[in-house]
């Protein structure tokens, strides 16, 4: 359980800093940014595996880049149901946010979540 909330908390400072970060990736607070990560939680855990295998041809042809295609539309698709106080203002930081968010992750789940690795 204590290992959930280590999660839920450095996925939520991964959003807020990419709120930070990117222009038109609008996160209101940290309430939202926990919801948004409980979301999207449910969203990676659910949605997209299904995703993943409708799309394997096509990530095969682009030799996996098309993955990011999949995390960008699974951020906006998040920012549409936590519609108040997360946004995202196109497909363009989405993109952009999906990446940034992704990598600023990794880097806090390396310092601060040393046993998932």
């Amino acid at each position: 359980m204590k290992r959930f909330f280590l999660t839920l908390i450095i996925s939520a400072a991964s959003l807020l800093i990419t709120a930070y970060l990117i222009e038109g990736f609008e996160l209101t607070g940290v309430q939202e940014a926990a919801l948004a990560a409980i979301a999207l939680g449910i969203v990676n855990a659910t949605i997209r595996p299904i995703l993943s295998f409708l799309t394997f041809p096509i990530r095969l042809i682009t030799l996996n880049t098309f993955t990011f295609v999949l995390n960008a539309f699974m951020l906006w698709g998040v920012s549409v149901l936590i519609t108040p106080g997360f946004t995202i203002q196109g497909p363009i930081p989405a993109f952009i946010g999906s990446l940034v968010l992704t990598i600023v992750n990794g880097i806090l789940n390396l310092l601060f979540n040393p046993k998932k690795r």
